[in-house]
C-alpha cells in the first residue's frame, strides 16, 4: 500500500464519521512498514470529548497495539514495544541520550490538516511523518479554524485568549521531586 491507499482509507473513516453523526470530516490511519497499525474517526459528537480527534484516537489505538502489555504495564515490560528505549537522533538537541520510542518509524495520514493539539501529539508519538489531504484553507472553509490558536500560542501568557499563569510552583515541585528522585524512571 501507499500514500493514495492510506489517505484513501483515511477519507473513508472521515465520510463514515460524518454519515454516522460522530464529528467532523476527519479520519486518520497510522502506517509501519507499508501496513496500516492503527484509525481513528472524529468522534467528537459521539463522546462530547472534545479531545476526541481522528489523530489522537489513531494515536492512541497505535499505542494499545504496539505496546504488548498495554493497560497493565509494570516496570518489567517497559522495555517492550513502544515504550522501549532507543538513541536520540543524530543533531538532537534532546538533553537526554535516549527516550521511549513512543509511534518512530510509523506515519500519520489525515483526512485534513491537524489541529494544533493533534500536530502536538503527533510530535510526542514521535512519529516520523504526518500526511494530510486537505489544507488550512479547505478546513477553515467548512468551520474549522485553528489559526487563532497558532496565532495565540506565539504571544506572551498575559496576552492569549485564555487565562494562563503560574501560581504555587512550590505545590508541583513536589511531584518533581518524587521524578527527580525515581531511581528506575523510563525517559518518554
Amino acid at each position: 500500500m501507499g500514500h493514495k491507499e492510506f489517505l484513501t482509507e483515511a477519507v473513508r473513516l472521515a465520510t463514515e464519521a460524518v454519515e454516522r453523526g460522530w464529528g467532523g470530516p476527519f479520519g486518520a490511519v497510522i502506517t509501519r512498514d507499508g501496513e496500516i497499525v492503527a484509525r481513528g474517526q472524529n468522534r467528537v459528537l459521539l463522546t462530547g470529548d472534545p479531545t476526541a480527534h481522528a489523530e489522537v484516537e489513531a494515536i492512541r489505538e497505535a499505542a494499545r497495539r504496539l505496546t504488548p502489555h498495554a493497560p497493565t504495564i509494570s516496570a518489567e515490560h517497559r522495555d517492550e514495544g513502544t515504550l522501549a528505549c532507543v538513541p536520540r537522533p543524530e543533531g538532537s538537541d534532546d538533553p537526554l541520550p535516549r527516550r521511549a520510542r513512543m509511534l518512530k518509524g510509523c506515519a500519520l495520514y489525515v483526512s485534513g490538516a491537524p489541529c494544533p493539539m493533534c500536530m502536538s501529539a503527533a510530535y510526542w508519538a514521535r512519529l516520523d511523518a504526518v500526511y494530510f489531504s486537505c489544507g488550512f484553507e479547505a478546513t477553515r472553509e467548512i468551520g474549522f479554524d485553528d489559526a487563532f490558536q497558532y496565532e495565540d500560542f506565539q504571544k506572551p501568557l498575559d496576552e492569549r485568549r485564555i487565562r494562563i499563569e503560574q501560581i504555587h510552583p512550590e505545590l508541583g515541585a513536589t511531584a518533581y521531586a518524587a521524578w527527580s528522585r525515581k531511581p528506575d524512571r523510563h525517559p518518554y
